[in-house]
C-alpha cells in the first residue's frame, strides 16, 4: 500500500488581505482618517459602521499603533480640532448621547500619553488639542513618534524634563503625572552620571524635596535662570498646603535643600532677598558639573578665545624687549611642557607666575594678550572688581570657584590657557596685620586663600597691576616673573607713532615722538581720535596740526586724571 504525502498548499491571500495591502501602499493617513470620520458621522458607532471603517482603522493600527477605537476617537478630534476639541464635539459627531461618549475617556487618555493629545486642562481634563508637531507628522504623511525617553545623553534629557515642565506649567498635565512622569525618566536614564548624583543626594520620593530639586536644575541649565521666584516652581506642589509649606522654610532658610547646601536665597545689597533662590555654587560645581555653569553669582571670569585675539606689533625698550621675547619663548607649547615636566621631576612647583607693573598705557595687558595670541593660548579674563562680592563670605567662594574653574580648563584643553587678573591691586595688597574689623579680616582671609591657590598652582597666571608699592611681599615671593613697564623711549614712541598712524612720515612720527612723552596707551588714543575725524571730515590735509591739538588734549586729561585709568 503506497503513503502518498500531502503537499504544502500556501494559503493564498484573501481579497480582504489584497485590499488592505493595497490601501496600506497606496492611501495616507490623512486619508485613511477621513474616511473614518466621514464614515462615523451620526453613526452612533453601529456594527455596520466599524464594519465599514475596518480597512482604514487597519492603516492606522499598522503605521501609529493604534487601537481600533483609538483610531476612531484620534480622526474624530482632528476633524473637529485642531484645537479645544470636547466630549460634546465626539457626542456630536456620532450621534449619541454624552454619556457613551464619556465612555471612550480612556482611548482618549491613551492618546494623551501618546502625546497625540494634549489636554488643555489636566484638572478637569474635558477638552483637548492635537499639538502642532502631530499636525505636522499627519501633513508629512508620517506617523508622530514620541519622544524616546530612555537611553538619553544629558543634553536630550534636559530637553524632555523641560518639555514635561512646560506641560505642567501650562496644565496639560498635573503635578501628580509630572512627577510621575520625571520619576520614570530618570529611572529610565540611570546610566546618566548627572542621574546617579541626583539619586545618591537620598531625596525622600514621597516627599516634594526631589521633584523640587528637579525643578531647580531644570531652570538653572533649560533657562539659565539664577533668580528663582516662587511662581517658578509653585506648580510642582500638588497640594496648595505642601507649597506653604514650602515657602516658609524657603523664607527662613530653614529648607531641606538649603540644609544640604543645594538651593540659597539670593543676595541684593548685602541683604539676602526671601524670595528669589538659586542653585548653590557648590551644586553647581557638583551636582550640575554636565554643564558650563557659571561657578558664582556674580560673574568673576570670562574665556577670551585665542582666535578673538588681534594680532599687533608691540615696541619695547631693550630690557623689557629681552624679557618679554624670553616669556614669548618660555610659554611657547612645546618648551612649556618641557620645563613643567623638568620642574615636577626635581620636585618644584609646576605654576608659572607672571607680574606685569608700571605706569598706566605701557603695554603691561597688551602683552599679555600677545603672548596668549603667539602661543596659542585662551584666556580666562578675571573681573576682579566682581571677585570682590557684596555678600559676606562670597568673595572667598568667588576665588575658590574662579581657580576651580581654572583648573578644570587646564585638565580639559590641549593647551593650558592664561588665568589673567588685569589691574589687580585690589587683590594683590598688603595684609593687615591684627585686623579687628570684619571687613579687614575678610580681605586678610580673601588674600590667604590666593596665596594658597597660587602655591598649588598648575597652569600659568598673569597679574597687571600700577601700583607696586602695594603689592604684599608674601605675592611678590610668588611671582616667578616680575617685568616692569616703563613709558617708552623716544625711539619706542616713534615706532609706535608710525605703526598707530602709517601715514605719518618719519619727520612728522620724530616730531611728535620728541615733543610728548606719552605712553603706547595714550599714543593709540589720539590715533583713535584722528581716525574718527578723518571718517567725520575728510583729511583736511593739516594732518601734523591736528594730531598736536589731539596731543594738547591728552595732556590736559593726563593732569586731571589721578587715578591712571
Amino acid at each position: 500500500m503506497t503513503t502518498r504525502k500531502k503537499k504544502n498548499v500556501e494559503s493564498k491571500p484573501s481579497l480582504l488581505d489584497e485590499i488592505q495591502n493595497e490601501l496600506n501602499k497606496n492611501l495616507d493617513l490623512l486619508s485613511a482618517m477621513e474616511q473614518i470620520a466621514s464614515r462615523t458621522r451620526n453613526s452612533n458607532l453601529s456594527k455596520d459602521t466599524l464594519e465599514s471603517i475596518s480597512l482604514y482603522t487597519k492603516v492606522l493600527e499598522e503605521r501609529m499603533g493604534l487601537t481600533e477605537m483609538q483610531s476612531v476617537v484620534f480622526s474624530i478630534c482632528v476633524e473637529n480640532g485642531p484645537f479645544n476639541v470636547d466630549f460634546n464635539d465626539i457626542s456630536s459627531h456620532l450621534g449619541c448621547s454624552r454619556i457613551s461618549a464619556l465612555r471612550l475617556g480612556k482611548d482618549i487618555d491613551t492618546l494623551a500619553h501618546k502625546r497625540l493629545l494634549r489636554y488643555r486642562n489636566a484638572k478637569d481634563q474635558s477638552s483637548f488639542d492635537i499639538p502642532s508637531a502631530v499636525l505636522n507628522a499627519l501633513k508629512r504623511n508620517e506617523a508622530y513618534k514620541t519622544p524616546k525617553r530612555e537611553n538619553l545623553n544629558i543634553e536630550e534629557l534636559f530637553f524632555i524634563i523641560s518639555q514635561d515642565y512646560n506641560d505642567l506649567t501650562n496644565e496639560t498635565i498635573t503635578a501628580e503625572e509630572f512627577k510621575k512622569e520625571s520619576h520614570k525618566l530618570l529611572e529610565d536614564n540611570s546610566h546618566l552620571p548627572f542621574v546617579q548624583r541626583f539619586q545618591k543626594l537620598s531625596l525622600n520620593d514621597d516627599e516634594d524635596d526631589w521633584i523640587l530639586m528637579l525643578a531647580f536644575c531644570h531652570l538653572c541649565v533649560n533657562n539659565n535662570d539664577n533668580r528663582i521666584r516662587f511662581g517658578d516652581f509653585s506648580d510642582v506642589f500638588e497640594y496648595d498646603c505642601d507649597l506653604t509649606i514650602a515657602k516658609h522654610d524657603l523664607r527662613n532658610g530653614t529648607h531641606r535643600l538649603m540644609k544640604m547646601n543645594l538651593i540659597e536665597q539670593t543676595c541684593e545689597d548685602g541683604m539676602a532677598n526671601t524670595t528669589e533662590f538659586k542653585v548653590t555654587d557648590d551644586a553647581k560645581r557638583t551636582l550640575l558639573c554636565d554643564f558650563n555653569l557659571q561657578g558664582t553669582e556674580e560673574v568673576v571670569a570670562g574665556l577670551i578665545k585665542n582666535e578673538k585675539l588681534v594680532q599687533k606689533k608691540l615696541y619695547y625698550d631693550a630690557d623689557v624687549k629681552n624679557q618679554v621675547d624670553e616669556l614669548f619663548t618660555f610659554l611657547s607649547n612645546d618648551k612649556y611642557q618641557e620645563i613643567h615636566e623638568r620642574m615636577k621631576a626635581k620636585g618644584y612647583h609646576q605654576g608659572f607666575a607672571c607680574l606685569f607693573y608700571g605706569d598706566p598705557g605701557t603695554g603691561k595687558t597688551e602683552t599679555a594678550y600677545q603672548i596668549a595670541k603667539a602661543t596659542g593660548r585662551d584666556i580666562l579674563m578675571v573681573d576682579v572688581p566682581q571677585i570682590k562680592s557684596k555678600w559676606v563670605g562670597d568673595s572667598e567662594k568667588n576665588v575658590k570657584g574662579l581657580f576651580d574653574q581654572y583648573r578644570s580648563l587646564v585638565k580639559r584643553m590641549p593647551v593650558a590657557p592664561i588665568l589673567f587678573f588685569n589691574e589687580a591691586d585690589a587683590l594683590f595688597g598688603t595684609r593687615m596685620n591684627g585686623a579687628q574689623r570684619a571687613v579687614d579680616k575678610m580681605e586678610n582671609t580673601l588674600q590667604n586663600i590666593i596665596l594658597q591657590e597660587m602655591e598649588d598652582l598648575d597652569g600659568i597666571l598673569i597679574a597687571t597691576t600700577n601700583l607696586t608699592c602695594n603689592l604684599d611681599p608674601a605675592f611678590s615671593r610668588r611671582f616667578l616673573y616680575k617685568i616692569r613697564f616703563d613709558k617708552p623711549t623716544i625711539e619706542a614712541r616713534q615706532h609706535i607713532w608710525h605703526e598707530m598712524i602709517p601715514e605719518l612720515s618719519d619727520t612728522e612720527s620724530m616730531s611728535l615722538a620728541k615733543s610728548y612723552e606719552f605712553s603706547g596707551g595714550q599714543i593709540e588714543n589720539i590715533a583713535r581720535k584722528y581716525t574718527i575725524n578723518c571718517i567725520l571730515h575728510g583729511d583736511s590735509g593739516k594732518r601734523l596740526d591736528a594730531i598736536q591739538n589731539y596731543c594738547k588734549t591728552e595732556n590736559i586729561d593726563a593732569k586731571t586724571n589721578k587715578i591712571g585709568f
